[in-house]
């Protein structure tokens, strides 16, 4: 009898960003700068690219806890990046950022992710803690948008977004 733990789904959705999704995608293709604004990532670092899609080897860390795993983005501009890895940490392994337009301007973020570790012990751990990191990471996101872009709204001249 094989044991199996499941696979942990978490869908998280942001606010109105004031910035056009080709902004937000930009920003979320920029996978080697999560280390400087995403609690956890230690390090991200794309090893090669191919047409929409980037080879990234990088390390997560929650805690005592440091995964390193190879990992594929699919860039599929401007309304989706889809991360897959078939390392050997996972039974399955899947992120997407998904940017969509808010009417009647602006952007809206969302994080989808499922996870199912090989370790019993790797899977309570992220059973635990990722609920949690995810809500970090969309709050960042948008943190790091605003920073990023600020004094550059898309929002139709004249109306005040505040």
């Amino acid at each position: 009898m094989k044991w199996r733990t499941g696979v942990i789904v978490i869908r998280r959705v942001g606010g109105t960003l004031p910035f056009d999704c080709e902004r937000v995608f930009d920003l979320a293709a920029d996978i080697e700068c999560y280390p400087q604004y995403l609690a956890g990532w230690v390090s991200a670092r794309i090893q090669k690219r191919e047409s929409n899609l980037c080879y990234v080897e990088q390390v997560v860390g929650f805690g005592p806890v440091r995964l390193q795993f190879a990992s594929i983005a699919a860039l599929h501009r401007p309304e989706r990046i889809d991360v897959t890895s078939t390392d050997a940490l996972f039974r399955h392994f899947s992120l997407s950022w998904l940017i969509l337009p808010a009417r009647p301007f602006g952007s809206c973020i969302g994080v989808a992710i499922e996870i199912e570790m090989k370790s019993r012990l790797l899977q309570r751990i992220v059973n635990q803690i990722v609920p949690g990191a995810v809500d970090d990471i969309v709050a960042a996101f948008e943190a790091r948008a605003h920073r990023m872009y600020a004094g550059c709204s898309d929002q139709s001249p004249g109306i005040d977004i505040r």
